[in-house]
């Protein structure tokens, strides 16, 4: 039996897991619009390369990454750009952001795609290349570029290949019916991970209320890698990982598997490790074996104000009402939209926004569903909070602080740890919100280091302009010193032919 190592705190939670999860995937109807964010992750922004009138195919590239830390973008169909505008995003904000709207035609026309199905055939850094020009992302709800991920550097000594299928969050079960419905192509993406990054070793964790998703995985681990090969491959192993949240986390997971522990400003390519979600690895499979850039994922449809709840296949771009009028519309006791779980997810202004490659749920909740969320009293310093923290940080003194807006001391005790997970909030018996002033502290934090490089480069360019300045003066000094001393020259020379004239008619007479 695989032995498991804990991390610090961490809940039991209800999960709700079974209102999505019993049915097999269902796809998406194509919408009558597409919507697509520049804006895909924070600060990261694509720069389109359509505009309004253009027409497009299905995987044809309609925006680029300005920075090695974005991703290309996609048309999900074809169609016509009708505008480049700003629309509501998906995004705690509630504000717009420019986007690219595609009409389709109804006609999913595509471009030719090419594969290769002997991915053997391939270098590691060709297929990296495939992997970041099909727009591949973390699909777990980072949206990090995976094929960075994929390139850890020479100076770190790779093991160990993780796949995350533990999904912790209440409600969601995208990825559980991933594996159960599509486990060919969970299994082909991590052989063709294994062979980018040069190792045998891969641990695949699920969650062990998850029996079904196990099955259909280990079924087609002993079709695709036989007895007789494991030896080949070292070891491909599904390890059934503890339901408790957040082992979802990247860092939660590898200390749970492994029991190594990543630093605090460290990843896990520092103690050996590569982890990728399974939704992240079948978008490698259709990337690489068939040529598909990212152009759909699978997405929980949940919670009780939705009739049908349902996973389906959607093509990125679609507005979250075309799915929901696919599962049957609202009930009449929905109360909120929310993109993600009821734990780190957060709440939509409307139905209007954009799926992203990063939205892997959305709850329609009704008024059972959410937390009545009373009023918040004075902290007891019970220390309930730090007791489930699984990140090891002190949330009292955390709340305080960001109280007061003590950025340093905030700083000190390591607020960009925190995941956001929510653990704190759940267990705090004097309600108070602790997540909205972390994130409120750390939205602050960034905001005034924004400022300060602005300064810094404003600094740094005045400066630079002084210099040339002084430097201009100093080249116009030089140039007018020259001139004197040309002049002078000249008129001594002048002087001198003058008076050598005069000397030689005097001698003349």
């Amino acid at each position: 039996m695989a032995k498991f190592w804990k991390f610090n705190g961490g809940l039991q939670l209800s999960t709700k897991k079974d209102l999505s999860r019993m049915t097999p995937l269902v796809k998406a109807v194509i919408p009558e619009q597409l919507i697509y964010p520049l804006q895909q992750r924070p600060g990261i922004i694509a720069k389109s390369l359509v505009k309004p009138g253009d027409q497009v195919l299905r995987g044809q590239l309609i925006a680029s990454p300005a920075s090695l830390l974005g991703a290309p973008i996609h048309a999900a169909s074809s169609g016509t750009v009708s505008a480049i505008e700003n629309h509501l995003i998906a995004h705690p904000s509630g504000l717009t952001d420019q986007c690219i709207v595609i009409a389709t035609d109804g006609k999913d026309e595509a471009l030719e795609f090419h594969g290769e199905p002997d991915y053997l055939k391939l270098t590691p850094d060709v297929i990296r290349n495939r992997i970041q020009q099909a727009g591949i992302v973390g699909l777990g709800g980072a949206a990090f570029p995976t094929a960075v991920k994929l390139n850890p550097g020479l100076q770190r000594n790779i093991d160990t290949l993780i796949i995350n299928g533990a999904e912790c969050e209440p409600y969601i079960t995208c990825d559980d019916r991933l594996m159960q419905d599509r486990s060919e192509h969970v299994i082909s993406g991590i052989l063709i991970l294994l062979h980018v990054l040069q190792i045998k070793n891969c641990i695949i964790a699920v969650e062990n209320d998850m029996p079904e998703a196990q099955h259909a995985l280990q079924q087609e681990l002993d079709k695709i890698v036989p007895i007789n090969q494991q030896s080949h491959f070292k070891k491909i192993e599904i390890r059934m990982v503890p339901a408790l949240y957040p082992i979802g986390g990247e860092k939660q997971l590898i200390r749970v598997i492994t029991g190594k522990e990543i630093a605090s400003d460290g990843i896990p390519a520092d103690v050996g490790v590569i982890c990728q979600n399974v939704g992240t690895v079948a978008a490698v499979y259709n990337a690489i074996i068939k040529g598909l850039p990212i152009i759909e994922r699978v997405v929980t449809i949940t919670g009780n104000g939705v009739r049908n709840q349902q996973n389906m296949l959607v093509r990125i771009g679609t507005p979250i009402k075309d799915l929901i009028s696919q599962c049957g519309g609202y009930n009449d006791q929905v109360e909120r939209l929310i993109m993600g779980g009821p734990m780190m997810g957060f709440a939509l202004p409307n139905d209007d926004i954009p799926i992203v490659k990063a939205s892997n749920c959305i709850l329609a909740a009704d008024r059972s569903e959410i937390s009545n969320k009373k009023s918040a009293m004075p902290c007891i310093r019970c220390g309930d909070c730090a007791s489930v923290c699984p990140v090891t940080l002190l949330p009292q003194q955390l709340y305080w602080h960001s109280r007061a807006d003590n950025l340093s001391k905030v700083k000190e005790y390591r607020l960009f740890d925190c995941i956001e997970c929510g653990c704190c909030e759940i267990v705090c018996p004097s309600h108070i919100p602790l997540v909205q002033y972390y994130r409120a502290s750390k939205n602050k934090i960034i905001l005034k280091n924004q400022e300060a490089e602005q300064a810094a480069l404003a600094k740094h360019r005045y400066d630079q302009q002084v210099l040339r300045k002084q430097r201009q003066q100093t080249e116009r000094a030089e140039t007018i010193r020259k001139q004197k001393e040309a002049l002078a020259k000249k008129k001594t020379a002048i002087a001198k032919a003058a008076a050598d004239t005069a000397t030689f008619k005097l001698e003349q007479n």
